[in-house]
């Protein structure tokens, strides 16, 4: 008798397990007497994905002047100068390296008879500084020689007709000199930095993980966040990868630099601004805590329904997370519904 007594009872508890197995929510479920101890609700709102972080309020990067002549220096353009299309960075022997505007380096003598891009480009210099005469194209020619000529002669440069590649530096714009690298009266040598250069407007320059690109779109509005506690709107102007050292043993880490131009501003140089980023804006979306999604057996995600009569889960799809919180929408789901947040 008691062993058919202790047969029965393993066979109660083993039915008892499979009921409980099959009856595990795997869906929209019914309801259920029990519910958890801390609730949420549905809610709709507008949920942006945002973070802020440091940057630093300056001129943006750095790019050198490399000098490409032999002689001595003899003088400079001053840090903190702003120096424009055609005139002079520094000089070698008292005679001049002047600053044009480009994107190709200046690389090889230019004169009569030579033809590239390079040509083009100095010869859109040389039309922008009020010569006439020649045809702006990618032919040096006998006229592109005869306009250089009254360059020279203006600069106090040979009249040779000719381009030393030392005597141009190439800038895509006007330049402002962050720092001087050299003294007058130094050997001048090729491959020497000579200037540092900056652009001449303010920026704001943000390092960002790669785990936050997101947030950076070229052309996105962010918020700034002066020293004073002012703020301004800022417009993000380039986006570049770079390599940042990530220790002292030489290692280096992917790091996503980011420029933000602003109107025009005096002081905090090189002051530290807080800049908001925002990369995704979802307007009027119903919302719940992230901790009220439940993952469902056959994929996807859940939410449990709490009413007066008990509780149940029902399917959803997520969308933006952000702020604690998530956007969720489904057949079930309406504004004011009381959800459960498992702990």
């Amino acid at each position: 008798m008691k062993i058919k007594i202790l047969i029965a009872a393993v066979s109660v508890t083993a039915i008892a397990g499979l009921i409980a197995l099959l009856l595990w929510p795997t869906g929209p479920a019914p309801l259920a007497a029990a519910g958890p101890a801390e609730t949420g609700e549905v809610t709709r709102q507008t949920l942006a994905d945002t973070k802020s972080v440091d940057g630093t309020l300056g001129y943006g990067t750095t790019t050198s002047v490399t000098n490409k002549l032999s002689g001595t220096i003899t003088a400079l353009a001053a840090e903190g100068a702003t120096v424009k299309r055609g005139a002079t960075l520094y000089r070698v022997d008292d005679q001049p390296v002047v600053l044009l505007q480009g994107s190709l380096p200046a690389y090889r003598v230019l004169r009569n008879g030579v033809e590239g891009a390079d040509v083009k480009q100095f010869e859109q210099n040389l039309r922008a500084l009020g010569y006439t005469g020649f045809t702006v194209d990618e032919k040096y020619s006998s006229s592109t020689a005869s306009a250089v000529k009254k360059w020279q002669e203006k600069l106090g440069l040979p009249e040779t007709g000719m381009v030393e590649p030392g005597r141009i530096a190439y800038a895509g714009a006007a330049v402002r000199v962050d720092s001087v690298a050299v003294a007058v009266g130094d050997a001048a040598q090729p491959g020497q930095s000579v200037l540092k250069l900056t652009g001449v407007d303010r920026v704001v320059t943000v390092t960002l993980d790669v785990a936050d690109q997101r947030l950076a779109a070229k052309g996105a509005k962010v918020k700034l966040t002066l020293p004073d506690g002012s703020t301004k709107d800022g417009t993000i102007t380039a986006i570049h990868t770079v390599l940042k050292p990530a220790g002292n043993d030489g290692a280096t880490e992917t790091k996503i630099e980011v420029t933000v131009g602003l109107a025009p501003i005096t002081g905090f140089d090189q002051a530290s601004v807080d800049v908001a980023f925002t990369a995704s804006v979802r307007e009027k979306v119903l919302t719940v805590p992230i901790a009220a999604l439940l993952a469902l057996r056959e994929g996807g995600y859940g939410i449990e329904i709490i009413t007066s009569g008990g509780t149940r889960t029902i399917a959803v799809t997520t969308g933006l997370f952000a702020s604690g919180r998530v956007e969720i929408s489904g057949p079930d789901v309406t504004e004011g519904l009381v959800v459960g947040l498992p702990s």
